[in-house]
């Protein structure tokens, strides 16, 4: 157990490093901005301050809005709350959007040089809901082009360095976020996960990201019937935060129609608990399914420990079910999902050409398939979604790492073999992870500690359809034990 006093101590060059309005937790800086402890344009100014200081070594932010007219809206914002208006728990908080979302008035280019020049007219639902909490958008996030791949470079804006290692990779689709949440450039951060873009950044980056059971973040599409396996979610420093801005994105919306009933409120409730005798399964590698870089999973081992100090059992489990056609649906649902948002691109010839080869690749594979081939491959993931049920009559909680490998170096597209084995497609470097999206849980990115070389891994606390709170309390009795990302900061933050 880590005491309090000593995640207190990293002070020194580190904490005089950072100032004091990037270093408050986002319930501190909504209470301060709140009763007028601090005005937004004190807020803007400071993050906009640090983020010319930082952004350029690590281009997590991109689309950066002009100056004063971010100033003029946090002047705005400083006079509503002289009328005694707040807007919500984000009121006057400066906010980069993830560049795959529409932001009204802001460049959105998903990463793609077809987009470079799109600026939307209207917000998505999701970013409506930033905006009515009260945030101020003052540019997007970097992502992978399309969002396509766990690892963030694009034509348009270039590659996000990792905030830990300048040379590694950042992780992706939700790279740019993670990192400007590492760098203390933003206070809270939005993300989507398909197959690990919520997880793997945040566990590459040392903070926190949660994929959430589908329906409780509504987010629109052209098809709401037959929705994507991705779902949008928040990214934090800390468990407490990471639930204070899902407050704001969950709850249900008439344009998506299969979002959960209620609203987010409910994730404002104490996440204090007594986890002693909870039972806690470690899937490992997944019984040899999931190669691993060496000194992944004893990192994550290590961090079982803390798990235990809590009370928990943890052991061992690997699930009785036959993986590899799991992998083989996830790969055809995704090129189904994938490719036909992308298809109307490729068929272009001059589109198609700006195109990067994964994109090119999910439409290929997409149009190989039928309606029958997309039904039996939702079959499939129906029964391992009832076999992951079945493990949690036995278990409370089920963890496993958030990649199989530690950041890999920014100028390799994707790793092309994980400690021998060869991958055979772009996305198979994640297949562990890409499993429990097929699952249908809410699994929790955590940090879990760090390699011999100084690069961070994460963990995934997973639980049973629905129950985001559980993994939240988890989540943050596992942080007080820890306290990784205060205790840890990235090397940038002390020179």
């Amino acid at each position: 157990m880590v005491a309090a006093a000593a995640l207190a101590s990293t002070t020194g060059a580190a904490v005089a490093r950072i100032p004091d309005i990037v270093r408050m937790d986002a319930h501190s800086l909504s209470a301060a901005i709140a009763t007028r402890k601090l005005s937004c344009v004190e807020v803007m100014t400071a993050y906009l301050d640090h983020i010319a200081a930082f952004n350029p070594k690590v281009n997590a932010i991109v689309a950066l809005q002009d100056r004063e007219g971010l100033l003029a809206q946090a002047r705005e914002r400083d006079t509503q709350l002289a009328r005694g208006e707040i807007l919500g728990p984000l009121h006057g908080f400066p906010h980069a959007v993830k560049d795959l979302q529409p932001v009204k008035g802001i460049r959105s280019t998903s990463g793609s040089p077809i987009l470079k020049d799109f600026v939307p007219t209207h917000d998505s639902l999701f970013v409506e809901r930033l905006r009515a909490g009260g945030a101020i958008f003052i540019g997007k996030t970097n992502v992978p082009e399309f969002g396509l791949g766990s690892h963030t470079y694009n034509p348009v804006y270039g590659a996000t360095h990792n905030a830990y290692d300048q040379s590694k990779s950042a992780g992706g689709s939700s790279g740019g976020s993670a990192v400007a949440l590492a760098l203390r450039m933003l206070p809270v951060a939005d993300g989507t996960d398909y197959g690990g873009s919520l997880r793997n950044p945040a566990g590459w980056n040392n903070v926190y990201g949660f994929r959430t059971s589908f329906g409780v973040v509504p987010v629109e599409g052209s098809d709401v019937w037959l929705p994507s396996m991705s779902v949008a979610g928040p990214m934090a420093r800390s468990v407490s935060d990471l639930a204070l801005l899902l407050s704001v994105q969950a709850g249900y919306d008439p344009r998506a129609p299969l979002s959960v009933e209620g609203t987010g409120s409910r994730f404002l409730a104490p996440l204090g608990a007594d986890f002693k005798a909870k039972r806690i399964g470690w899937l490992g590698d997944l019984g040899g399914f999931a190669p691993y870089e060496p000194g992944v999973l004893e990192v994550c081992r290590a961090a079982l420990k803390s798990f235990e100090s809590l009370g928990c059992k943890v052991e061992e489990v690997v699930p009785d079910h036959p993986l590899e056609a799991v992998w083989q649906a996830f790969i055809k649902i995704r090129a189904w999902q994938q490719g036909t948002g992308l298809a109307i691109y490729e068929a272009d010839p001059a589109k198609r050409a700006l195109l990067k080869p994964e994109a090119i690749w999910e439409v290929d594979e997409g149009r190989k398939l039928s309606g029958y081939d997309i039904s039996a491959a939702s079959v499939v993931r129906t029964a391992w979604s009832n076999a992951v049920a079945a493990l949690f009559r036995h278990y409370d909680f089920l963890v496993m790492p958030t990649a199989q490998v530690f950041p890999f170096d920014i100028g390799e597209t994707w790793p092309h073999q994980i400690a021998g084995h060869p991958m055979q497609t772009y996305h198979e470097w994640m297949k562990a992870t890409c499993l429990v999206t097929m699952s249908g849980s809410p699994s929790l990115a955590v940090p879990a500690g760090f390699s011999a070389n100084g690069l961070p891994m994460g963990l995934q606390i997973i639980g049973p359809m629905h129950h985001e709170m559980d993994c939240l309390k988890l989540g943050f009795a596992y942080e007080q034990a820890t306290g990784w990302t205060a205790r840890r900061l990235p090397a940038l933050l002390e020179g």
